[in-house]
């Protein structure tokens, strides 16, 4: 079989649709069409094609197990995410990629993260900085500061998460105008804002609550922005806004924020939607005496439940 520039692009848009389809619905709505879509990859990598066309071959097949690896994340299958990002790693080697090698290793490190890994995530985004710089990207090395950032905060590190997230919004601004793959297109000034909050809502759990003021103005700024292309990130950042609204006492707020993050999480198919109302719940016990307290942890454990 003789593979040529169309079979590649078509297999990109396919993945790039998937794509779209995971920040839509969730990781759990194509898991499955991703895993049938492999051996379509596996024949095309068996064809007769220039050098040139099977680099880049390598580096679409590579963003397909990128994507792979990312929904069994999303679906709570972190073992089997593993293995696609690691497989995807060896793939856009291959191509000679830099940008996708730093795209997977985010997306692994952000695994780490999610699973309270700190130390393991600064890992992964370390060789992803160093492959974004090779590759000339900032956006690319914007998203690994804000998760740098991120993991900082959870090791209490204030000085260095704070560095970081500052450092952030100025690697995003120097890349506005340059061509977006659709791996890092989800990075937006959006999502820049939601990382500063989340950062700042981390510190506020656990290095002192006044971080709390910082973070709740920048939530809202990124769920006002997310339209319905991208409804998991409103519901993640919603969760973090009635963590950080429970952590400064507003119980009323908290659960009007909370109950309606559940409510658009009842349409997604993410098992971290699930797992980012354990913070919340953490938070809401503090104050457990309160009706609305009560209420709210009654409604969470019913949604992780059925989830």
């Amino acid at each position: 079989m003789r593979v040529g520039q169309a079979d590649i692009d078509r297999l990109e848009g396919v993945i790039a649709a998937l794509r779209a389809r995971d920040y839509r619905e969730g990781g759990g709505s194509c898991r499955e069409l991703l895993r049938v879509l492999e051996p379509y990859g596996v024949a095309l990598r068996r064809g007769m094609m220039s050098e040139t066309l099977a680099r880049r071959l390598a580096g679409v097949i590579a963003d397909l197990h990128n994507l792979r690896g990312w929904t069994e994340f999303d679906s709570g299958r972190p073992a089997r995410a593993e293995r696609h990002f690691h497989l995807a790693l060896e793939l856009a080697a291959e191509s000679g990629n830099d940008d996708l090698v730093a795209n997977i290793r985010y997306r692994l490190g952000r695994m780490y993260l999610h699973h309270r890994s700190p130390v393991e995530a600064l890992e992964q985004f370390g060789h992803g900085q160093l492959a974004a710089r090779r590759a000339g990207r900032p956006l690319s090395q914007a998203i690994l500061s804000a998760n740098e950032a991120w993991a900082y905060a959870l090791l209490g590190d204030v000085r260095q998460s704070l560095d970081k997230i500052s450092l952030a919004p100025e690697q995003f601004a120097s890349s506005l105008g340059d061509f977006v793959p659709s791996w890092s297109a989800f990075f937006t000034a959006n999502d820049m804002a939601a990382m500063i909050g989340t950062v700042r809502t981390e510190l506020a759990r656990i290095v002192d609550v006044r971080h709390s003021r910082e973070a709740i103005p920048a939530l809202t700024e990124a769920i006002d922005g997310y339209g319905p292309d991208m409804e998991r990130s409103r519901s993640l950042t919603m969760i973090w806004l009635a963590v950080d609204h429970a952590l400064e006492g507003d119980l009323d707020r908290a659960a009007e924020v909370g109950l309606a993050a559940m409510e658009i999480a009842y349409g997604i198919r993410s098992a971290r939607t699930r797992d980012r109302l354990r913070p919340l719940s953490e938070s809401v016990r503090k104050r457990v005496g309160d009706i609305n307290a009560r209420d709210l942890l009654d409604r969470i454990a019913t949604f992780r439940a059925s989830a």
